[in-house]
Parts: C-alpha cells; sequence; structure tokens
C-alpha cells in the first residue's frame, strides 16, 4: 500500500473575523467538512485569497479595522485571480442599505450575527454548488473554445494545401516548378507589407487583407489548365493567334473561380482576391495589358502586387526561351516598367525591400 496520503480535496473555505472567538467558533463549525483557513483582518485575507489553496469560498466579516469587508471584497472581485471567489458577509448589520452595498461590491449573500449553525453550513453548501457547476461550465466552454480553434486551424491547413496542390497542376503544365507559388506568394506579403501604411493603399492593405492575398495568390495562373498543350507548352516564339489563346488563361482562371464563388450564398474576401489577381495580372499600368485593357486605379490593387511580384519572379527564372536574369538586372527591367506597365508606388515599394526579395528567392529556389 502507498504510504502516501491521497491530496486532500475538500473545498476550502477562507474565514475572515477581527475576533478570535468568532474565528474559532466558525472555524470548529466547517473544518471537519472543509479545509479552512483563517484571517484576522482585511490584510490577512487578501494575502490568503491569492496563497495556495486557492479559498473557493469565503466568510468575510463586515465591520473590522483597517480594511473593512466590503473594501476587502471590492479588491477581490477586481483582481482576476480572486473574481471568482464567492463571498459571504458576516456581520450583525442586517440593514437593507448594508445589504445593498455589500452586493453593489460583489458579495453572494449575507449571514447574520449571532450565526445560526444550520443556516452557515447551508448557505456555505449551496454556494460551493454554485460555483461547483460555474466552474464546470468555465472549463466546458474553455475546452469548447480550444477544440473549435484547434479545428479550425485544421480546416485551414486543408485549404491553405488542397490550395497550393490546385495551383502546382497549372505550373506545373507550364512547365515551372511550385517554388514560383511560393516566391510570389512570399513577395506580395512583404511588398502589401511595405504598402500597408501608404496614403493610397493603407485603407486596403489591413493585416486581414494581406494574409488573405497571400492565400489568393497561389491562384494568379490557374486558368493555364484550360490552355491546349500545343500553346502552352510551344519552346518558341507564340504566334499572334497562339497569344491570343494563351491570353485567355486570365479569363478561364476568373471564370472557374466565379463559379465557386456562386455556390456560396455571401460573399467571400479570399475569392474575390483571387479572382482580381487571375483574371487582372496581366493589365498594364498604361493600358496596353490584357484582358481589358485597364489602365491606372481602374486595375485592382490585388492585381498591381501580383503583376511586380510575377514579372520579377519570371524574369529572374529559367525558362525555356530566355535564361535566368541576375537579380540586379530584374530590378533593373522593373524599373524601367515603372508607370509603364507597373503602378509607379508598388515598384518604388519593391525596390525598397529588394534585400528581402532576394532572400525569399533565394530560400524558394529551384534547385535543378
Amino acid at each position: 500500500m502507498n504510504n502516501l496520503e491521497s491530496p486532500d480535496k475538500r473545498p476550502v473555505i477562507l474565514i475572515v473575523d477581527d475576533t478570535p472567538d468568532n474565528l474559532m467558533l466558525m472555524n470548529g463549525l466547517l473544518k471537519h467538512v472543509y479545509r479552512t483557513k483563517l484571517a484576522n483582518g482585511g490584510e490577512r485575507a487578501l494575502q490568503l485569497a491569492v496563497s495556495e489553496p486557492i479559498p473557493d469560498i469565503m466568510l468575510l466579516d463586515v465591520m473590522m479595522p483597517g480594511l473593512n469587508g466590503y473594501e476587502v471584497c471590492r479588491k477581490m472581485k477586481e483582481d482576476p485571480r480572486t473574481a471568482g471567489i464567492p463571498v459571504i458577509f458576516l456581520t450583525a448589520r442586517a440593514e437593507a442599505d448594508d445589504e445593498r452595498i455589500g452586493f453593489a461590491v460583489g458579495g453572494a449573500d449575507y449571514i447574520t450575527k449571532p450565526v445560526n449553525p444550520m443556516v452557515v453550513e447551508a448557505r456555505v453548501r449551496t454556494h460551493l454548488q454554485n460555483k461547483a457547476a460555474r466552474d464546470f461550465l468555465a472549463d466546458q466552454n474553455a475546452y469548447l473554445e480550444q477544440e473549435v480553434a484547434k479545428r479550425t486551424r485544421e480546416v485551414a491547413r486543408i485549404q491553405d494545401v488542397t490550395i497550393q496542390a490546385m495551383a502546382s497542376l497549372a505550373e506545373t503544365r507550364d512547365n515551372e516548378t511550385g517554388n514560383h507559388i511560393s516566391r510570389t506568394q512570399h513577395y506580395i506579403r512583404v511588398l502589401a507589407t511595405r504598402l500597408k501604411d501608404h496614403p493610397r493603399f493603407s485603407a486596403f492593405l489591413t493585416e486581414e487583407s494581406i494574409e488573405l492575398l497571400f492565400k489568393s495568390a497561389p491562384l494568379h495562373d490557374i486558368g493555364k489548365v484550360g490552355i491546349p498543350d500545343a500553346v502552352l507548352l510551344k519552346p518558341g516564339k507564340l504566334t499572334a493567334e497562339e497569344f491570343e489563346i494563351m491570353k485567355t488563361h486570365t479569363t478561364l482562371g476568373r471564370d472557374a473561380i466565379l463559379a465557386a464563388e456562386k455556390r456560396l450564398d455571401e460573399s467571400n474576401d479570399f475569392l474575390r482576391y483571387a479572382r482580381e489577381i487571375a483574371y487582372s495580372h496581366q493589365e498594364k499600368w498604361d493600358g496596353s495589358g490584357y484582358p481589358e485593357g485597364l489602365a491606372g486605379d481602374a486595375i485592382p490593387i490585388s492585381a498591381r502586387l501580383m503583376a511586380v511580384a510575377d514579372v520579377y519572379d519570371a524574369l529572374i527564372s529559367k525558362r525555356v526561351y530566355k535564361p535566368a536574369f541576375p537579380h540586379e538586372e530584374a530590378l533593373r527591367l522593373l524599373s524601367e516598367g515603372r508607370g509603364k506597365h507597373f503602378d509607379p508606388d508598388i515598384v518604388d515599394a519593391f525596390l525598397d525591400i529588394a534585400e528581402d526579395v532576394q532572400k525569399i528567392a533565394e530560400h524558394f529556389s529551384d534547385h535543378e
């Protein structure tokens, strides 16, 4: 048999009274059923209230020198560590005003002196049962909140993996690696973060929208799954007719995402950003892009960010029709497109974070 005694699980009652005889009386009534802690003043009561074992309930004398019972109760209710401890006032004063003050500072009940042992035992038992029920519900709520948060994280991870898989299919058909997806995602995040305090972009680029842009960016070329292999995989320069076919990847991507949006009965920012990026990332600041020839601020901000990120990554990546350009050369070519191909403020911000961009490119580089 284990010689170690089992820990005492009985509820703990903190009894507070400045009169020793009253302390001994209350202790004698309760110590056989409960664990008791005794305090002969308000300051000592506050110390014992936060020391282990934490009291489950407090019996508190009202009229004490120094801190009176009302002041002790008020301080306890202001402290998160003790706010949930029920306080039963012990007092010879049972006027309506006294009770009103006691309940106003957070008291749970009143017992008048001289005490009736049966009343004390019944009141203590009732409030301990109520506290146990509240604690149980609080524990259950905390558990449920943890479970909801856990399931939410799991769903988010599944969504992210699914998006990555869908986007990778498009990139694989285009003879590009999945790392292009990761690079452009992270370019957009650091670029949007750089611009979030800019007067032209601050209203749009919140922490939430930046995270959604990061998640939706991989779908920018999802429409390429609908481009015939003869066009998509052609190693040489496309003919005018073939280029017109290639351009439809923006519309195909938009339509696929739009179909998903219509299946929902409410708006969804993630799908909206994905649709904007897929449809408009080939638009140019001067209006010479496609599919609609939008110009300037008519191009969604999401698509303007993707345009810079996508072109930079294309420049530093090897393709069948070109070598990979060095980082510095890619930045120079982006600068040449400032105010023509790209929103000038977005290019300026991209140049400001060029060192971060290069680190992302190196971290997610294609190893052949």
